[in-house]
């Protein structure tokens, strides 16, 4: 049975074969923060599967964050690869992840490419900004 604080169940989004309540859920519930740059990117991705609108908002940098944030009703997402870290670990102070987000969008399917930069304050990480490349 699922509890009002994790509405989704079954394996998690960022495809690490936990349950999603024991992996991405319990950062997005705010029971842990996110150790590592790849985990942050690993549960904001989790975020947006099942559209977390608040995870993904204080979880982003308030220099570059927006206002609000508004999904697309027409957007699966569907797997997540991790293309490269660079630095992003539990003693780093930044670190950059590139990734692969592969999807379906009114039912054509797509890849958004995106190398995303990520900084570490007062022991938590941050989304700072991300460059989507073709």
């Amino acid at each position: 049975m699922s509890s009002p604080a994790s509405p989704y169940e079954g394996n998690c989004p960022c495809l690490s074969g936990e349950a999603y309540v024991h992996c991405c859920g319990r950062f997005h519930r705010g029971d842990a923060e996110a150790p590592t740059a790849e985990q942050l990117m690993r549960s904001r991705y989790s975020a947006f599967v099942v559209r977390d609108a608040d995870y993904l908002l204080r979880t982003w940098h308030p220099d570059t964050r927006p206002a609000e944030l508004e999904f697309d009703a027409g957007m699966q997402w569907r797997r997540l690869d991790i293309l490269s870290t660079s630095r992003g670990g539990p003693l780093d102070s930044e670190g950059v992840v590139e990734f692969a987000a592969h999807y379906r969008h009114e039912g054509e399917r797509g890849v958004q490419r995106e190398t995303s930069r990520f900084v570490r304050v007062d022991r938590r990480w941050y989304y700072v900004s991300g460059v989507v490349s073709g």
